[in-house]
């Protein structure tokens, strides 16, 4: 009698739609619409006025884009094993979706979901492009090349120490291309107004990398709060955000945008706050979930603030 023929594996499953959803983690896609918003409050209160059906499309593709790029993240964050050894994970701040950890979804599929958002935010990129300016094209390449070289080898920056530059340059440009869109030429005052926004999203990234700082060293992840160390991180984390809220207060006193976009200092005990209960509690990371919920907070209310600052200018 013959042995009996071995068994393929099935293949995973296809991820539902809910799956999908949960890939992309919804949470932090907000802080890209607060960046959408400010942008286009920017256009309109420099009297550019404000198209509904470009800005909706703007806001779909931005989300789009971050979503891939979050995708991709996990995917990239599995095969690197960060995310297996990082088993104290403050859902749903740090460590990824966990979805591929639970055995919920594949990695190969994970991939995948990732390069279809990223290719359908550069397809409708181009058409969006050719509706406004052709500069959106360059911007919005920037863009997606920043989503890759984030996690992916052979750069991988955020493993570098890099990544908090990267998210800089990211948010300003989502600011600056939402502008764009509306405005259809380049402007110096959303390109100053969006910078101190940048600063408070690159402290979100910071703050949510000591939680990870273990388990990232111990496969080799070398981000900004492994290379700093808990003190560090902290206080680079303080700067970012005395240099987030000082730009805004230097630029309005330069003149650059309206004084009304003081609004945005209206996030700023957040900030400070995030930054104290991280001060405090830096070396016992497990701690750290209000400090990064503050943190987000803070960016949020930040940008939401500036954009009904300037927005009001406008009479719209």
């Amino acid at each position: 009698m013959s042995p009996p023929t071995p068994t393929a594996a099935a293949p995973a499953p296809l991820p539902s739609v809910a799956l999908l959803l949960r890939m992309t983690r919804p949470g932090f896609l907000l802080v890209t619409a607060v960046a959408c918003v400010l942008g286009m409050a920017t256009a309109a209160a420099c009297g550019c006025g404000f198209d509904p059906v470009k800005g909706g499309i703007t806001l779909l593709l931005a989300l789009m884009a971050h979503a891939g790029a979050n995708v991709l993240n996990d995917a990239c964050d599995a095969d690197s094993g960060a995310d297996a050894a990082n088993t104290q994970a403050l859902s749903p701040w740090t460590g990824g979706a966990r979805l591929i950890q639970q055995g919920r979804v594949s990695v190969a599929h994970t991939r995948q979901w990732a390069w279809t958002l990223l290719a359908l935010a550069a397809m409708g990129g181009v058409w969006l492009a050719v509706q406004s300016s052709g500069a959106l094209l360059l911007l919005g390449l920037g863009g997606l090349v920043l989503a890759w070289a984030y996690s992916a080898p052979p750069l991988q920056l955020m493993h570098r120490g890099w990544g908090e530059v990267v998210v800089v340059l990211a948010w300003w440009g989502v600011v600056l291309g939402a502008d764009l869109v509306q405005r259809e030429r380049f402007f110096l005052i959303p390109a100053v107004v969006a910078v101190g926004f940048a600063l408070l999203v690159a402290n979100v990234l910071l703050v949510a990398g000591l939680p990870d700082a273990r388990s990232d060293a111990a496969v080799g992840k070398r981000t900004l709060a492994v290379r700093l160390g808990p003190t560090g991180a902290a206080l680079l984390s303080g700067a970012l955000v005395l240099w987030a809220y000082g730009w805004l207060a230097v630029t309005v006193w330069a003149q650059i945008p309206p004084a009304s976009a003081l609004w945005g200092l209206a996030s700023a005990p957040l900030s400070l706050l995030a930054w104290v209960w991280l001060w405090r509690q830096r070396h016992r990371p497990q701690r750290l979930a209000p400090a990064i919920a503050l943190a987000v907070a803070g960016a949020c209310v930040h940008g939401l603030a500036l954009a009904a600052g300037v927005w009001q200018v406008a009479g719209v």
